[in-house]
């Protein structure tokens, strides 16, 4: 069941969003060759702690860690470690804050000092498709427009769409419906409503859409061992506009 927000509650989920903004913008900026994965997820953990909240992940269906940390060819769900980052890998960071019983979720990803033109062109076109998505999301619309518009963006480039996973609703849990798939399904279509709260999230791969789970049971690769790039905002429906609420004005 879709659970539609009123103001007030938006209001709740936008603060744990700007926390959670504020904490990606942190962790982007400790990105650099030699740093731990476990190192960003344990200054995720406590900067989250420290300023009120709870990391969302952390123990969510037994998930291990407060941060997904997922480095090249790995989609999603990548558990930090002692790896050290080095010049030329790309990493996702995924990550969702419970702030007061309200949800926010996002991911960006972000190079690890200088990367070939290809691979950036991987993020970059993530990213837009993140945004291509989200001009679809408002009143009227169905949930595959907003589908339609990330896979027709991604295939322009030849790059492949992930289809084993998805986006979702957000906001009193971590996952709500909908369901949000990257590519037109045949699954459910709702039409898209004020108070509907969001989280797109375009996962897109350099070579095949394909994906491979690890034995770990959380670690997601891509088929082929190419590169990988997740971008996510959490947003919020009104009749007349959607909001970005974990994208700050900065």
């Amino acid at each position: 069941m879709i659970k539609l927000k009123n103001q007030d509650e938006i209001d709740r989920i936008r603060e744990s969003c700007r926390l959670l903004d504020r904490t990606h913008r942190k962790l982007a900026e400790m990105v650099e060759e030699g740093i731990t994965t476990l190192e960003l997820d344990r200054f995720a953990r406590d900067f989250i702690q420290k300023n009120g909240g709870k990391p969302a992940f952390l123990g969510y269906m037994g998930y291990p860690a407060s941060l997904c940390t997922s480095v090249n060819d790995v989609v999603i769900h990548g558990i930090p470690d002692k790896r050290k980052l080095e010049n030329g890998d790309i990493i996702s960071l995924d990550l969702g804050i419970d702030l007061n019983g309200y949800f926010s979720d996002a991911a960006r990803t972000v190079a690890v000092g200088p990367i070939s033109r290809e691979v950036q062109k991987l993020i970059d076109v993530t990213r837009s498709c993140l945004y291509a998505g989200i001009d679809q999301a408002k009143e009227g619309n169905r949930i595959h427009d907003i589908s339609s518009a990330v896979f027709d963006h991604a295939n322009a480039y030849g790059f492949g769409v992930v289809r084993d996973y998805c986006g979702h609703g957000v906001g009193f849990s971590q996952h709500e419906d909908p369901q949000i798939p990257n590519y037109v399904s045949r699954g459910p279509n709702p039409r898209i409503k004020a108070g509907m709260v969001l989280a797109i999230e375009p996962m897109i791969n350099m070579g095949t859409w394909k994906v491979t789970l690890m034995d770990d049971e959380w670690t997601v690769k891509t088929a082929d061992g190419m590169y990988s790039a997740h971008w996510e905002h959490t947003i919020a429906v009104y009749r007349d506009h959607t909001e970005i609420l974990t994208e700050s004005e900065e």
